[in-house]
């Protein structure tokens, strides 16, 4: 089909490899305006269609799409997205003879500034439309900027103020009526409206209570309408230190919540208390898993790590087995409770993995627990959660300003994609840890470093 290029107004957006592997169907969220794929990025895309990883399925994904887009039309001509709203798209061959040719500025011959002259080209030749690349590398982005090329992160799904899910799970009201908090100590629950009044409610938000003479934690039940106490409990022997922990573990042994958030600093307890919270309902799941995902040191495969596949996963696995032996040394060896930890995992009841290995099984009647969940893409989060059956409960630990994965950030991690898509759903509750738990020496790194 021709492409008309009368109108002005239509952009012209060349996208990165980076913003394909995020999200397959990224060529379709550019509204009325034009996508242009350099040939570079399919080249790069059929290094990644081998794989069980993510980046392999959005690989595979998005050639599959771009098959059904093009049917029978050359992939090298303007051919129309789908919907009357949409642009069009085309993918482009190198163009080394730009007046500006990024090989030879840069000198180097690498993918990033093949990719680059594509966008040089189309401001040389298309001079009437603004041309933007948009890519999750920052370095090609400032490079990009170096030549005078307009240049984006993929923005869509990203968090605009991350600054409001500091906020989210947690409120302090100073101004209550003392009988109001007396009648939640003497009963245990007391009407929303006698103490909200007509504030907004969110389901299972947390609340400290204060008035001039005593203070009480409470839990919002929307269900019944009604704010319930938060008593500090043990969980396998581990007992909450701080209100925080105190409602984070509320939540992740309340029945009635399906799915769990927990943000926080390194020390501050999320996946220690996730893990007591889930051995002290061992009996209420099939049983237990503990994953996290595998970031590479330097961005290496972990195939370049020395030894068997276990001695290479060792490293990542190491600080989720340091939780469960802190939880076990609560105990005597001869305690029943030591041994039992032992026979859950003798018997895989009790599962601590790389998230790759656990990505495809069923979830169902599970206490799933996800560590690092800031290293994950929203698609990641959204295919573990969808996988959940009956009876299965997930937890998801992290701290959003902890990333270690290339091209994720503070607003495009999984974990902010989630506290900000599912607040306020009466299945979920989010928690924010603030205080390290871990020893004032962490304390001072975590402040002062």
């Amino acid at each position: 089909m021709p492409r008309a290029k009368s109108d002005k107004d239509r952009k012209i957006f060349v996208l990165d490899t980076s913003v394909i592997l995020y999200a397959h169907n990224s060529i379709m969220n550019f509204a009325e305006h034009d996508v242009v794929i350099p040939i570079t990025v399919l080249e790069e895309l059929d290094q990644f269609k081998k794989g069980n990883d993510t980046k392999n399925f959005e690989a595979r994904e998005f050639i599959r799409l771009l098959d059904k887009l093009s049917q029978d039309q050359r992939i090298d001509q303007w051919t129309p997205l789908n919907g009357k709203t949409k642009g069009f798209f085309k993918v482009m061959m190198h163009h080394p003879e730009n007046e500006k040719d990024a090989i030879k500025i840069f000198g180097d011959d690498k993918n990033d500034n093949k990719i680059l002259n594509v966008a040089v080209h189309l401001m040389e030749t298309e001079k009437a439309r603004k041309v933007i690349l948009v890519s999750k590398d920052i370095n090609l982005r400032l490079k990009a900027k170096s030549l005078n090329v307009n240049a984006e992160d993929y923005e869509t799904g990203k968090i605009k103020n991350i600054t409001e899910l500091e906020n989210t799970g947690k409120y302090v009201m100073d101004d209550v009526e003392p009988e109001a908090i007396n009648k939640l100590y003497e009963q245990g629950y007391i009407e929303a409206k006698n103490v909200l009044g007509t504030r907004k409610r969110k389901s299972n938000a947390y609340y400290i209570l204060k008035s001039e003479k005593n203070s009480v934690l409470a839990f919002y039940n929307s269900e019944e309408n009604v704010l319930e106490r938060v008593d500090k409990r043990l969980a396998y022997n581990i007992k909450p230190k701080n209100a925080e922990q105190t409602f984070a573990l509320h939540a992740i042994m309340n029945p009635a919540i399906k799915l769990v958030s927990i943000q926080g600093v390194a020390g501050t307890g999320k996946t220690l208390l996730a893990l007591a919270g889930a051995l002290e309902q061992r009996r209420d799941y099939k049983q237990i898993f503990l994953a996290r995902p595998i970031v590479p040191l330097s961005n290496k495969d972990i195939g370049y790590l020395p030894g068997d596949i276990k001695s290479k996963l060792n490293p990542y696995m190491e600080p989720l087995w340091d939780n469960l032996k802190f939880i076990q040394n609560q105990y005597k060896e001869t305690d029943k409770e030591f041994q039992k930890i032992t026979e859950l995992v003798n018997q895989e009841k009790l599962v601590i993995q790389p998230l790759a290995y656990i990505r495809g099984r069923s979830l169902s009647n599970i206490f799933f627990i996800v560590d690092e969940a800031q290293n994950l893409t929203p698609h990641e989060i959204k295919t573990i959660i969808s996988r959940a059956g009956e009876n299965t409960k997930i937890i998801f630990t992290g701290d959003v300003f902890q990333i270690d994965t290339p091209y994720l950030d503070s607003q495009s991690n999984g974990l902010s994609y989630l506290i900000d898509r599912v607040k306020d759903h009466p299945l979920y509750a989010h928690i924010k840890l603030e205080k390290g738990e871990r020893s004032e020496l962490a304390n001072l790194a975590n402040e002062l470093l």
